[in-house]
């Protein structure tokens, strides 16, 4: 895996060992973050929230682009291995917190990107959104991408669904906080 863009182009970054992790394709990640330059214009500055996330390709992707925090969510060991080592390599500006994503408790402020893959068919993507929204994680100009399983319906929770991607099994949501009326 490398990083696609920003800073560190090129630069290869180590996936954990095994089958436990799945990670997002550099396809899609370029395709991801297309999307979201086009709507966010700069990652320049930005918080970042990366969730299940393995060896951090998309928080370090968006590090590698100007954001200025990842806050990198992750449960298995060995992964954490590879996380703290790309991180350490990158010398990126980011923390770890282990443990299970869908047990995050209150943010002390909200995050402008959050990116969450969470294992295919597990149904998580529903239960974290609702708890990233109550525990003041998602602000009022946060966007959230999803990356689930190809004909995943993901459940609002007071999000706009701003676009659906489909690369091969893969599934691409793109969220954000909707507009009051």
């Amino acid at each position: 895996m490398r990083i696609i863009a920003g800073q560190w182009r090129g630069r290869t970054i180590e996936a954990p060992p095994g089958d436990a992790t799945r990670p997002t394709t550099d396809r899609v990640r370029e395709a991801l973050f297309s999307m979201l330059a086009s709507r966010l214009g700069t990652f320049e500055g930005l918080r970042v929230a990366d969730l299940f996330a393995g060896s951090g390709a998309l928080g370090l992707e968006a590090l590698s682009r100007g954001a200025a925090h990842c806050t990198f969510v992750e449960r298995d060991p060995a992964a954490i291995k590879s996380l703290e080592r790309n991180i350490a390599t990158l010398s990126a500006n980011a923390d770890v917190r282990r443990g299970a994503a869908e047990g995050l408790g209150a943010a002390s402020q909200s995050y402008d990107l959050i990116t969450m893959d969470p294992p295919y068919c597990s149904g998580l993507a529903d239960k974290i959104l609702a708890n990233l929204e109550k525990q003041a994680w998602i602000g009022p100009s946060s966007w959230i991408s999803v990356e689930t399983e190809r004909g995943a319906s993901i459940a609002s929770y007071g999000l706009t669904v701003e676009a659906v991607r489909h690369f091969g099994k893969a599934q691409i949501t793109l969220l954000r906080k909707a507009a009051l009326t």
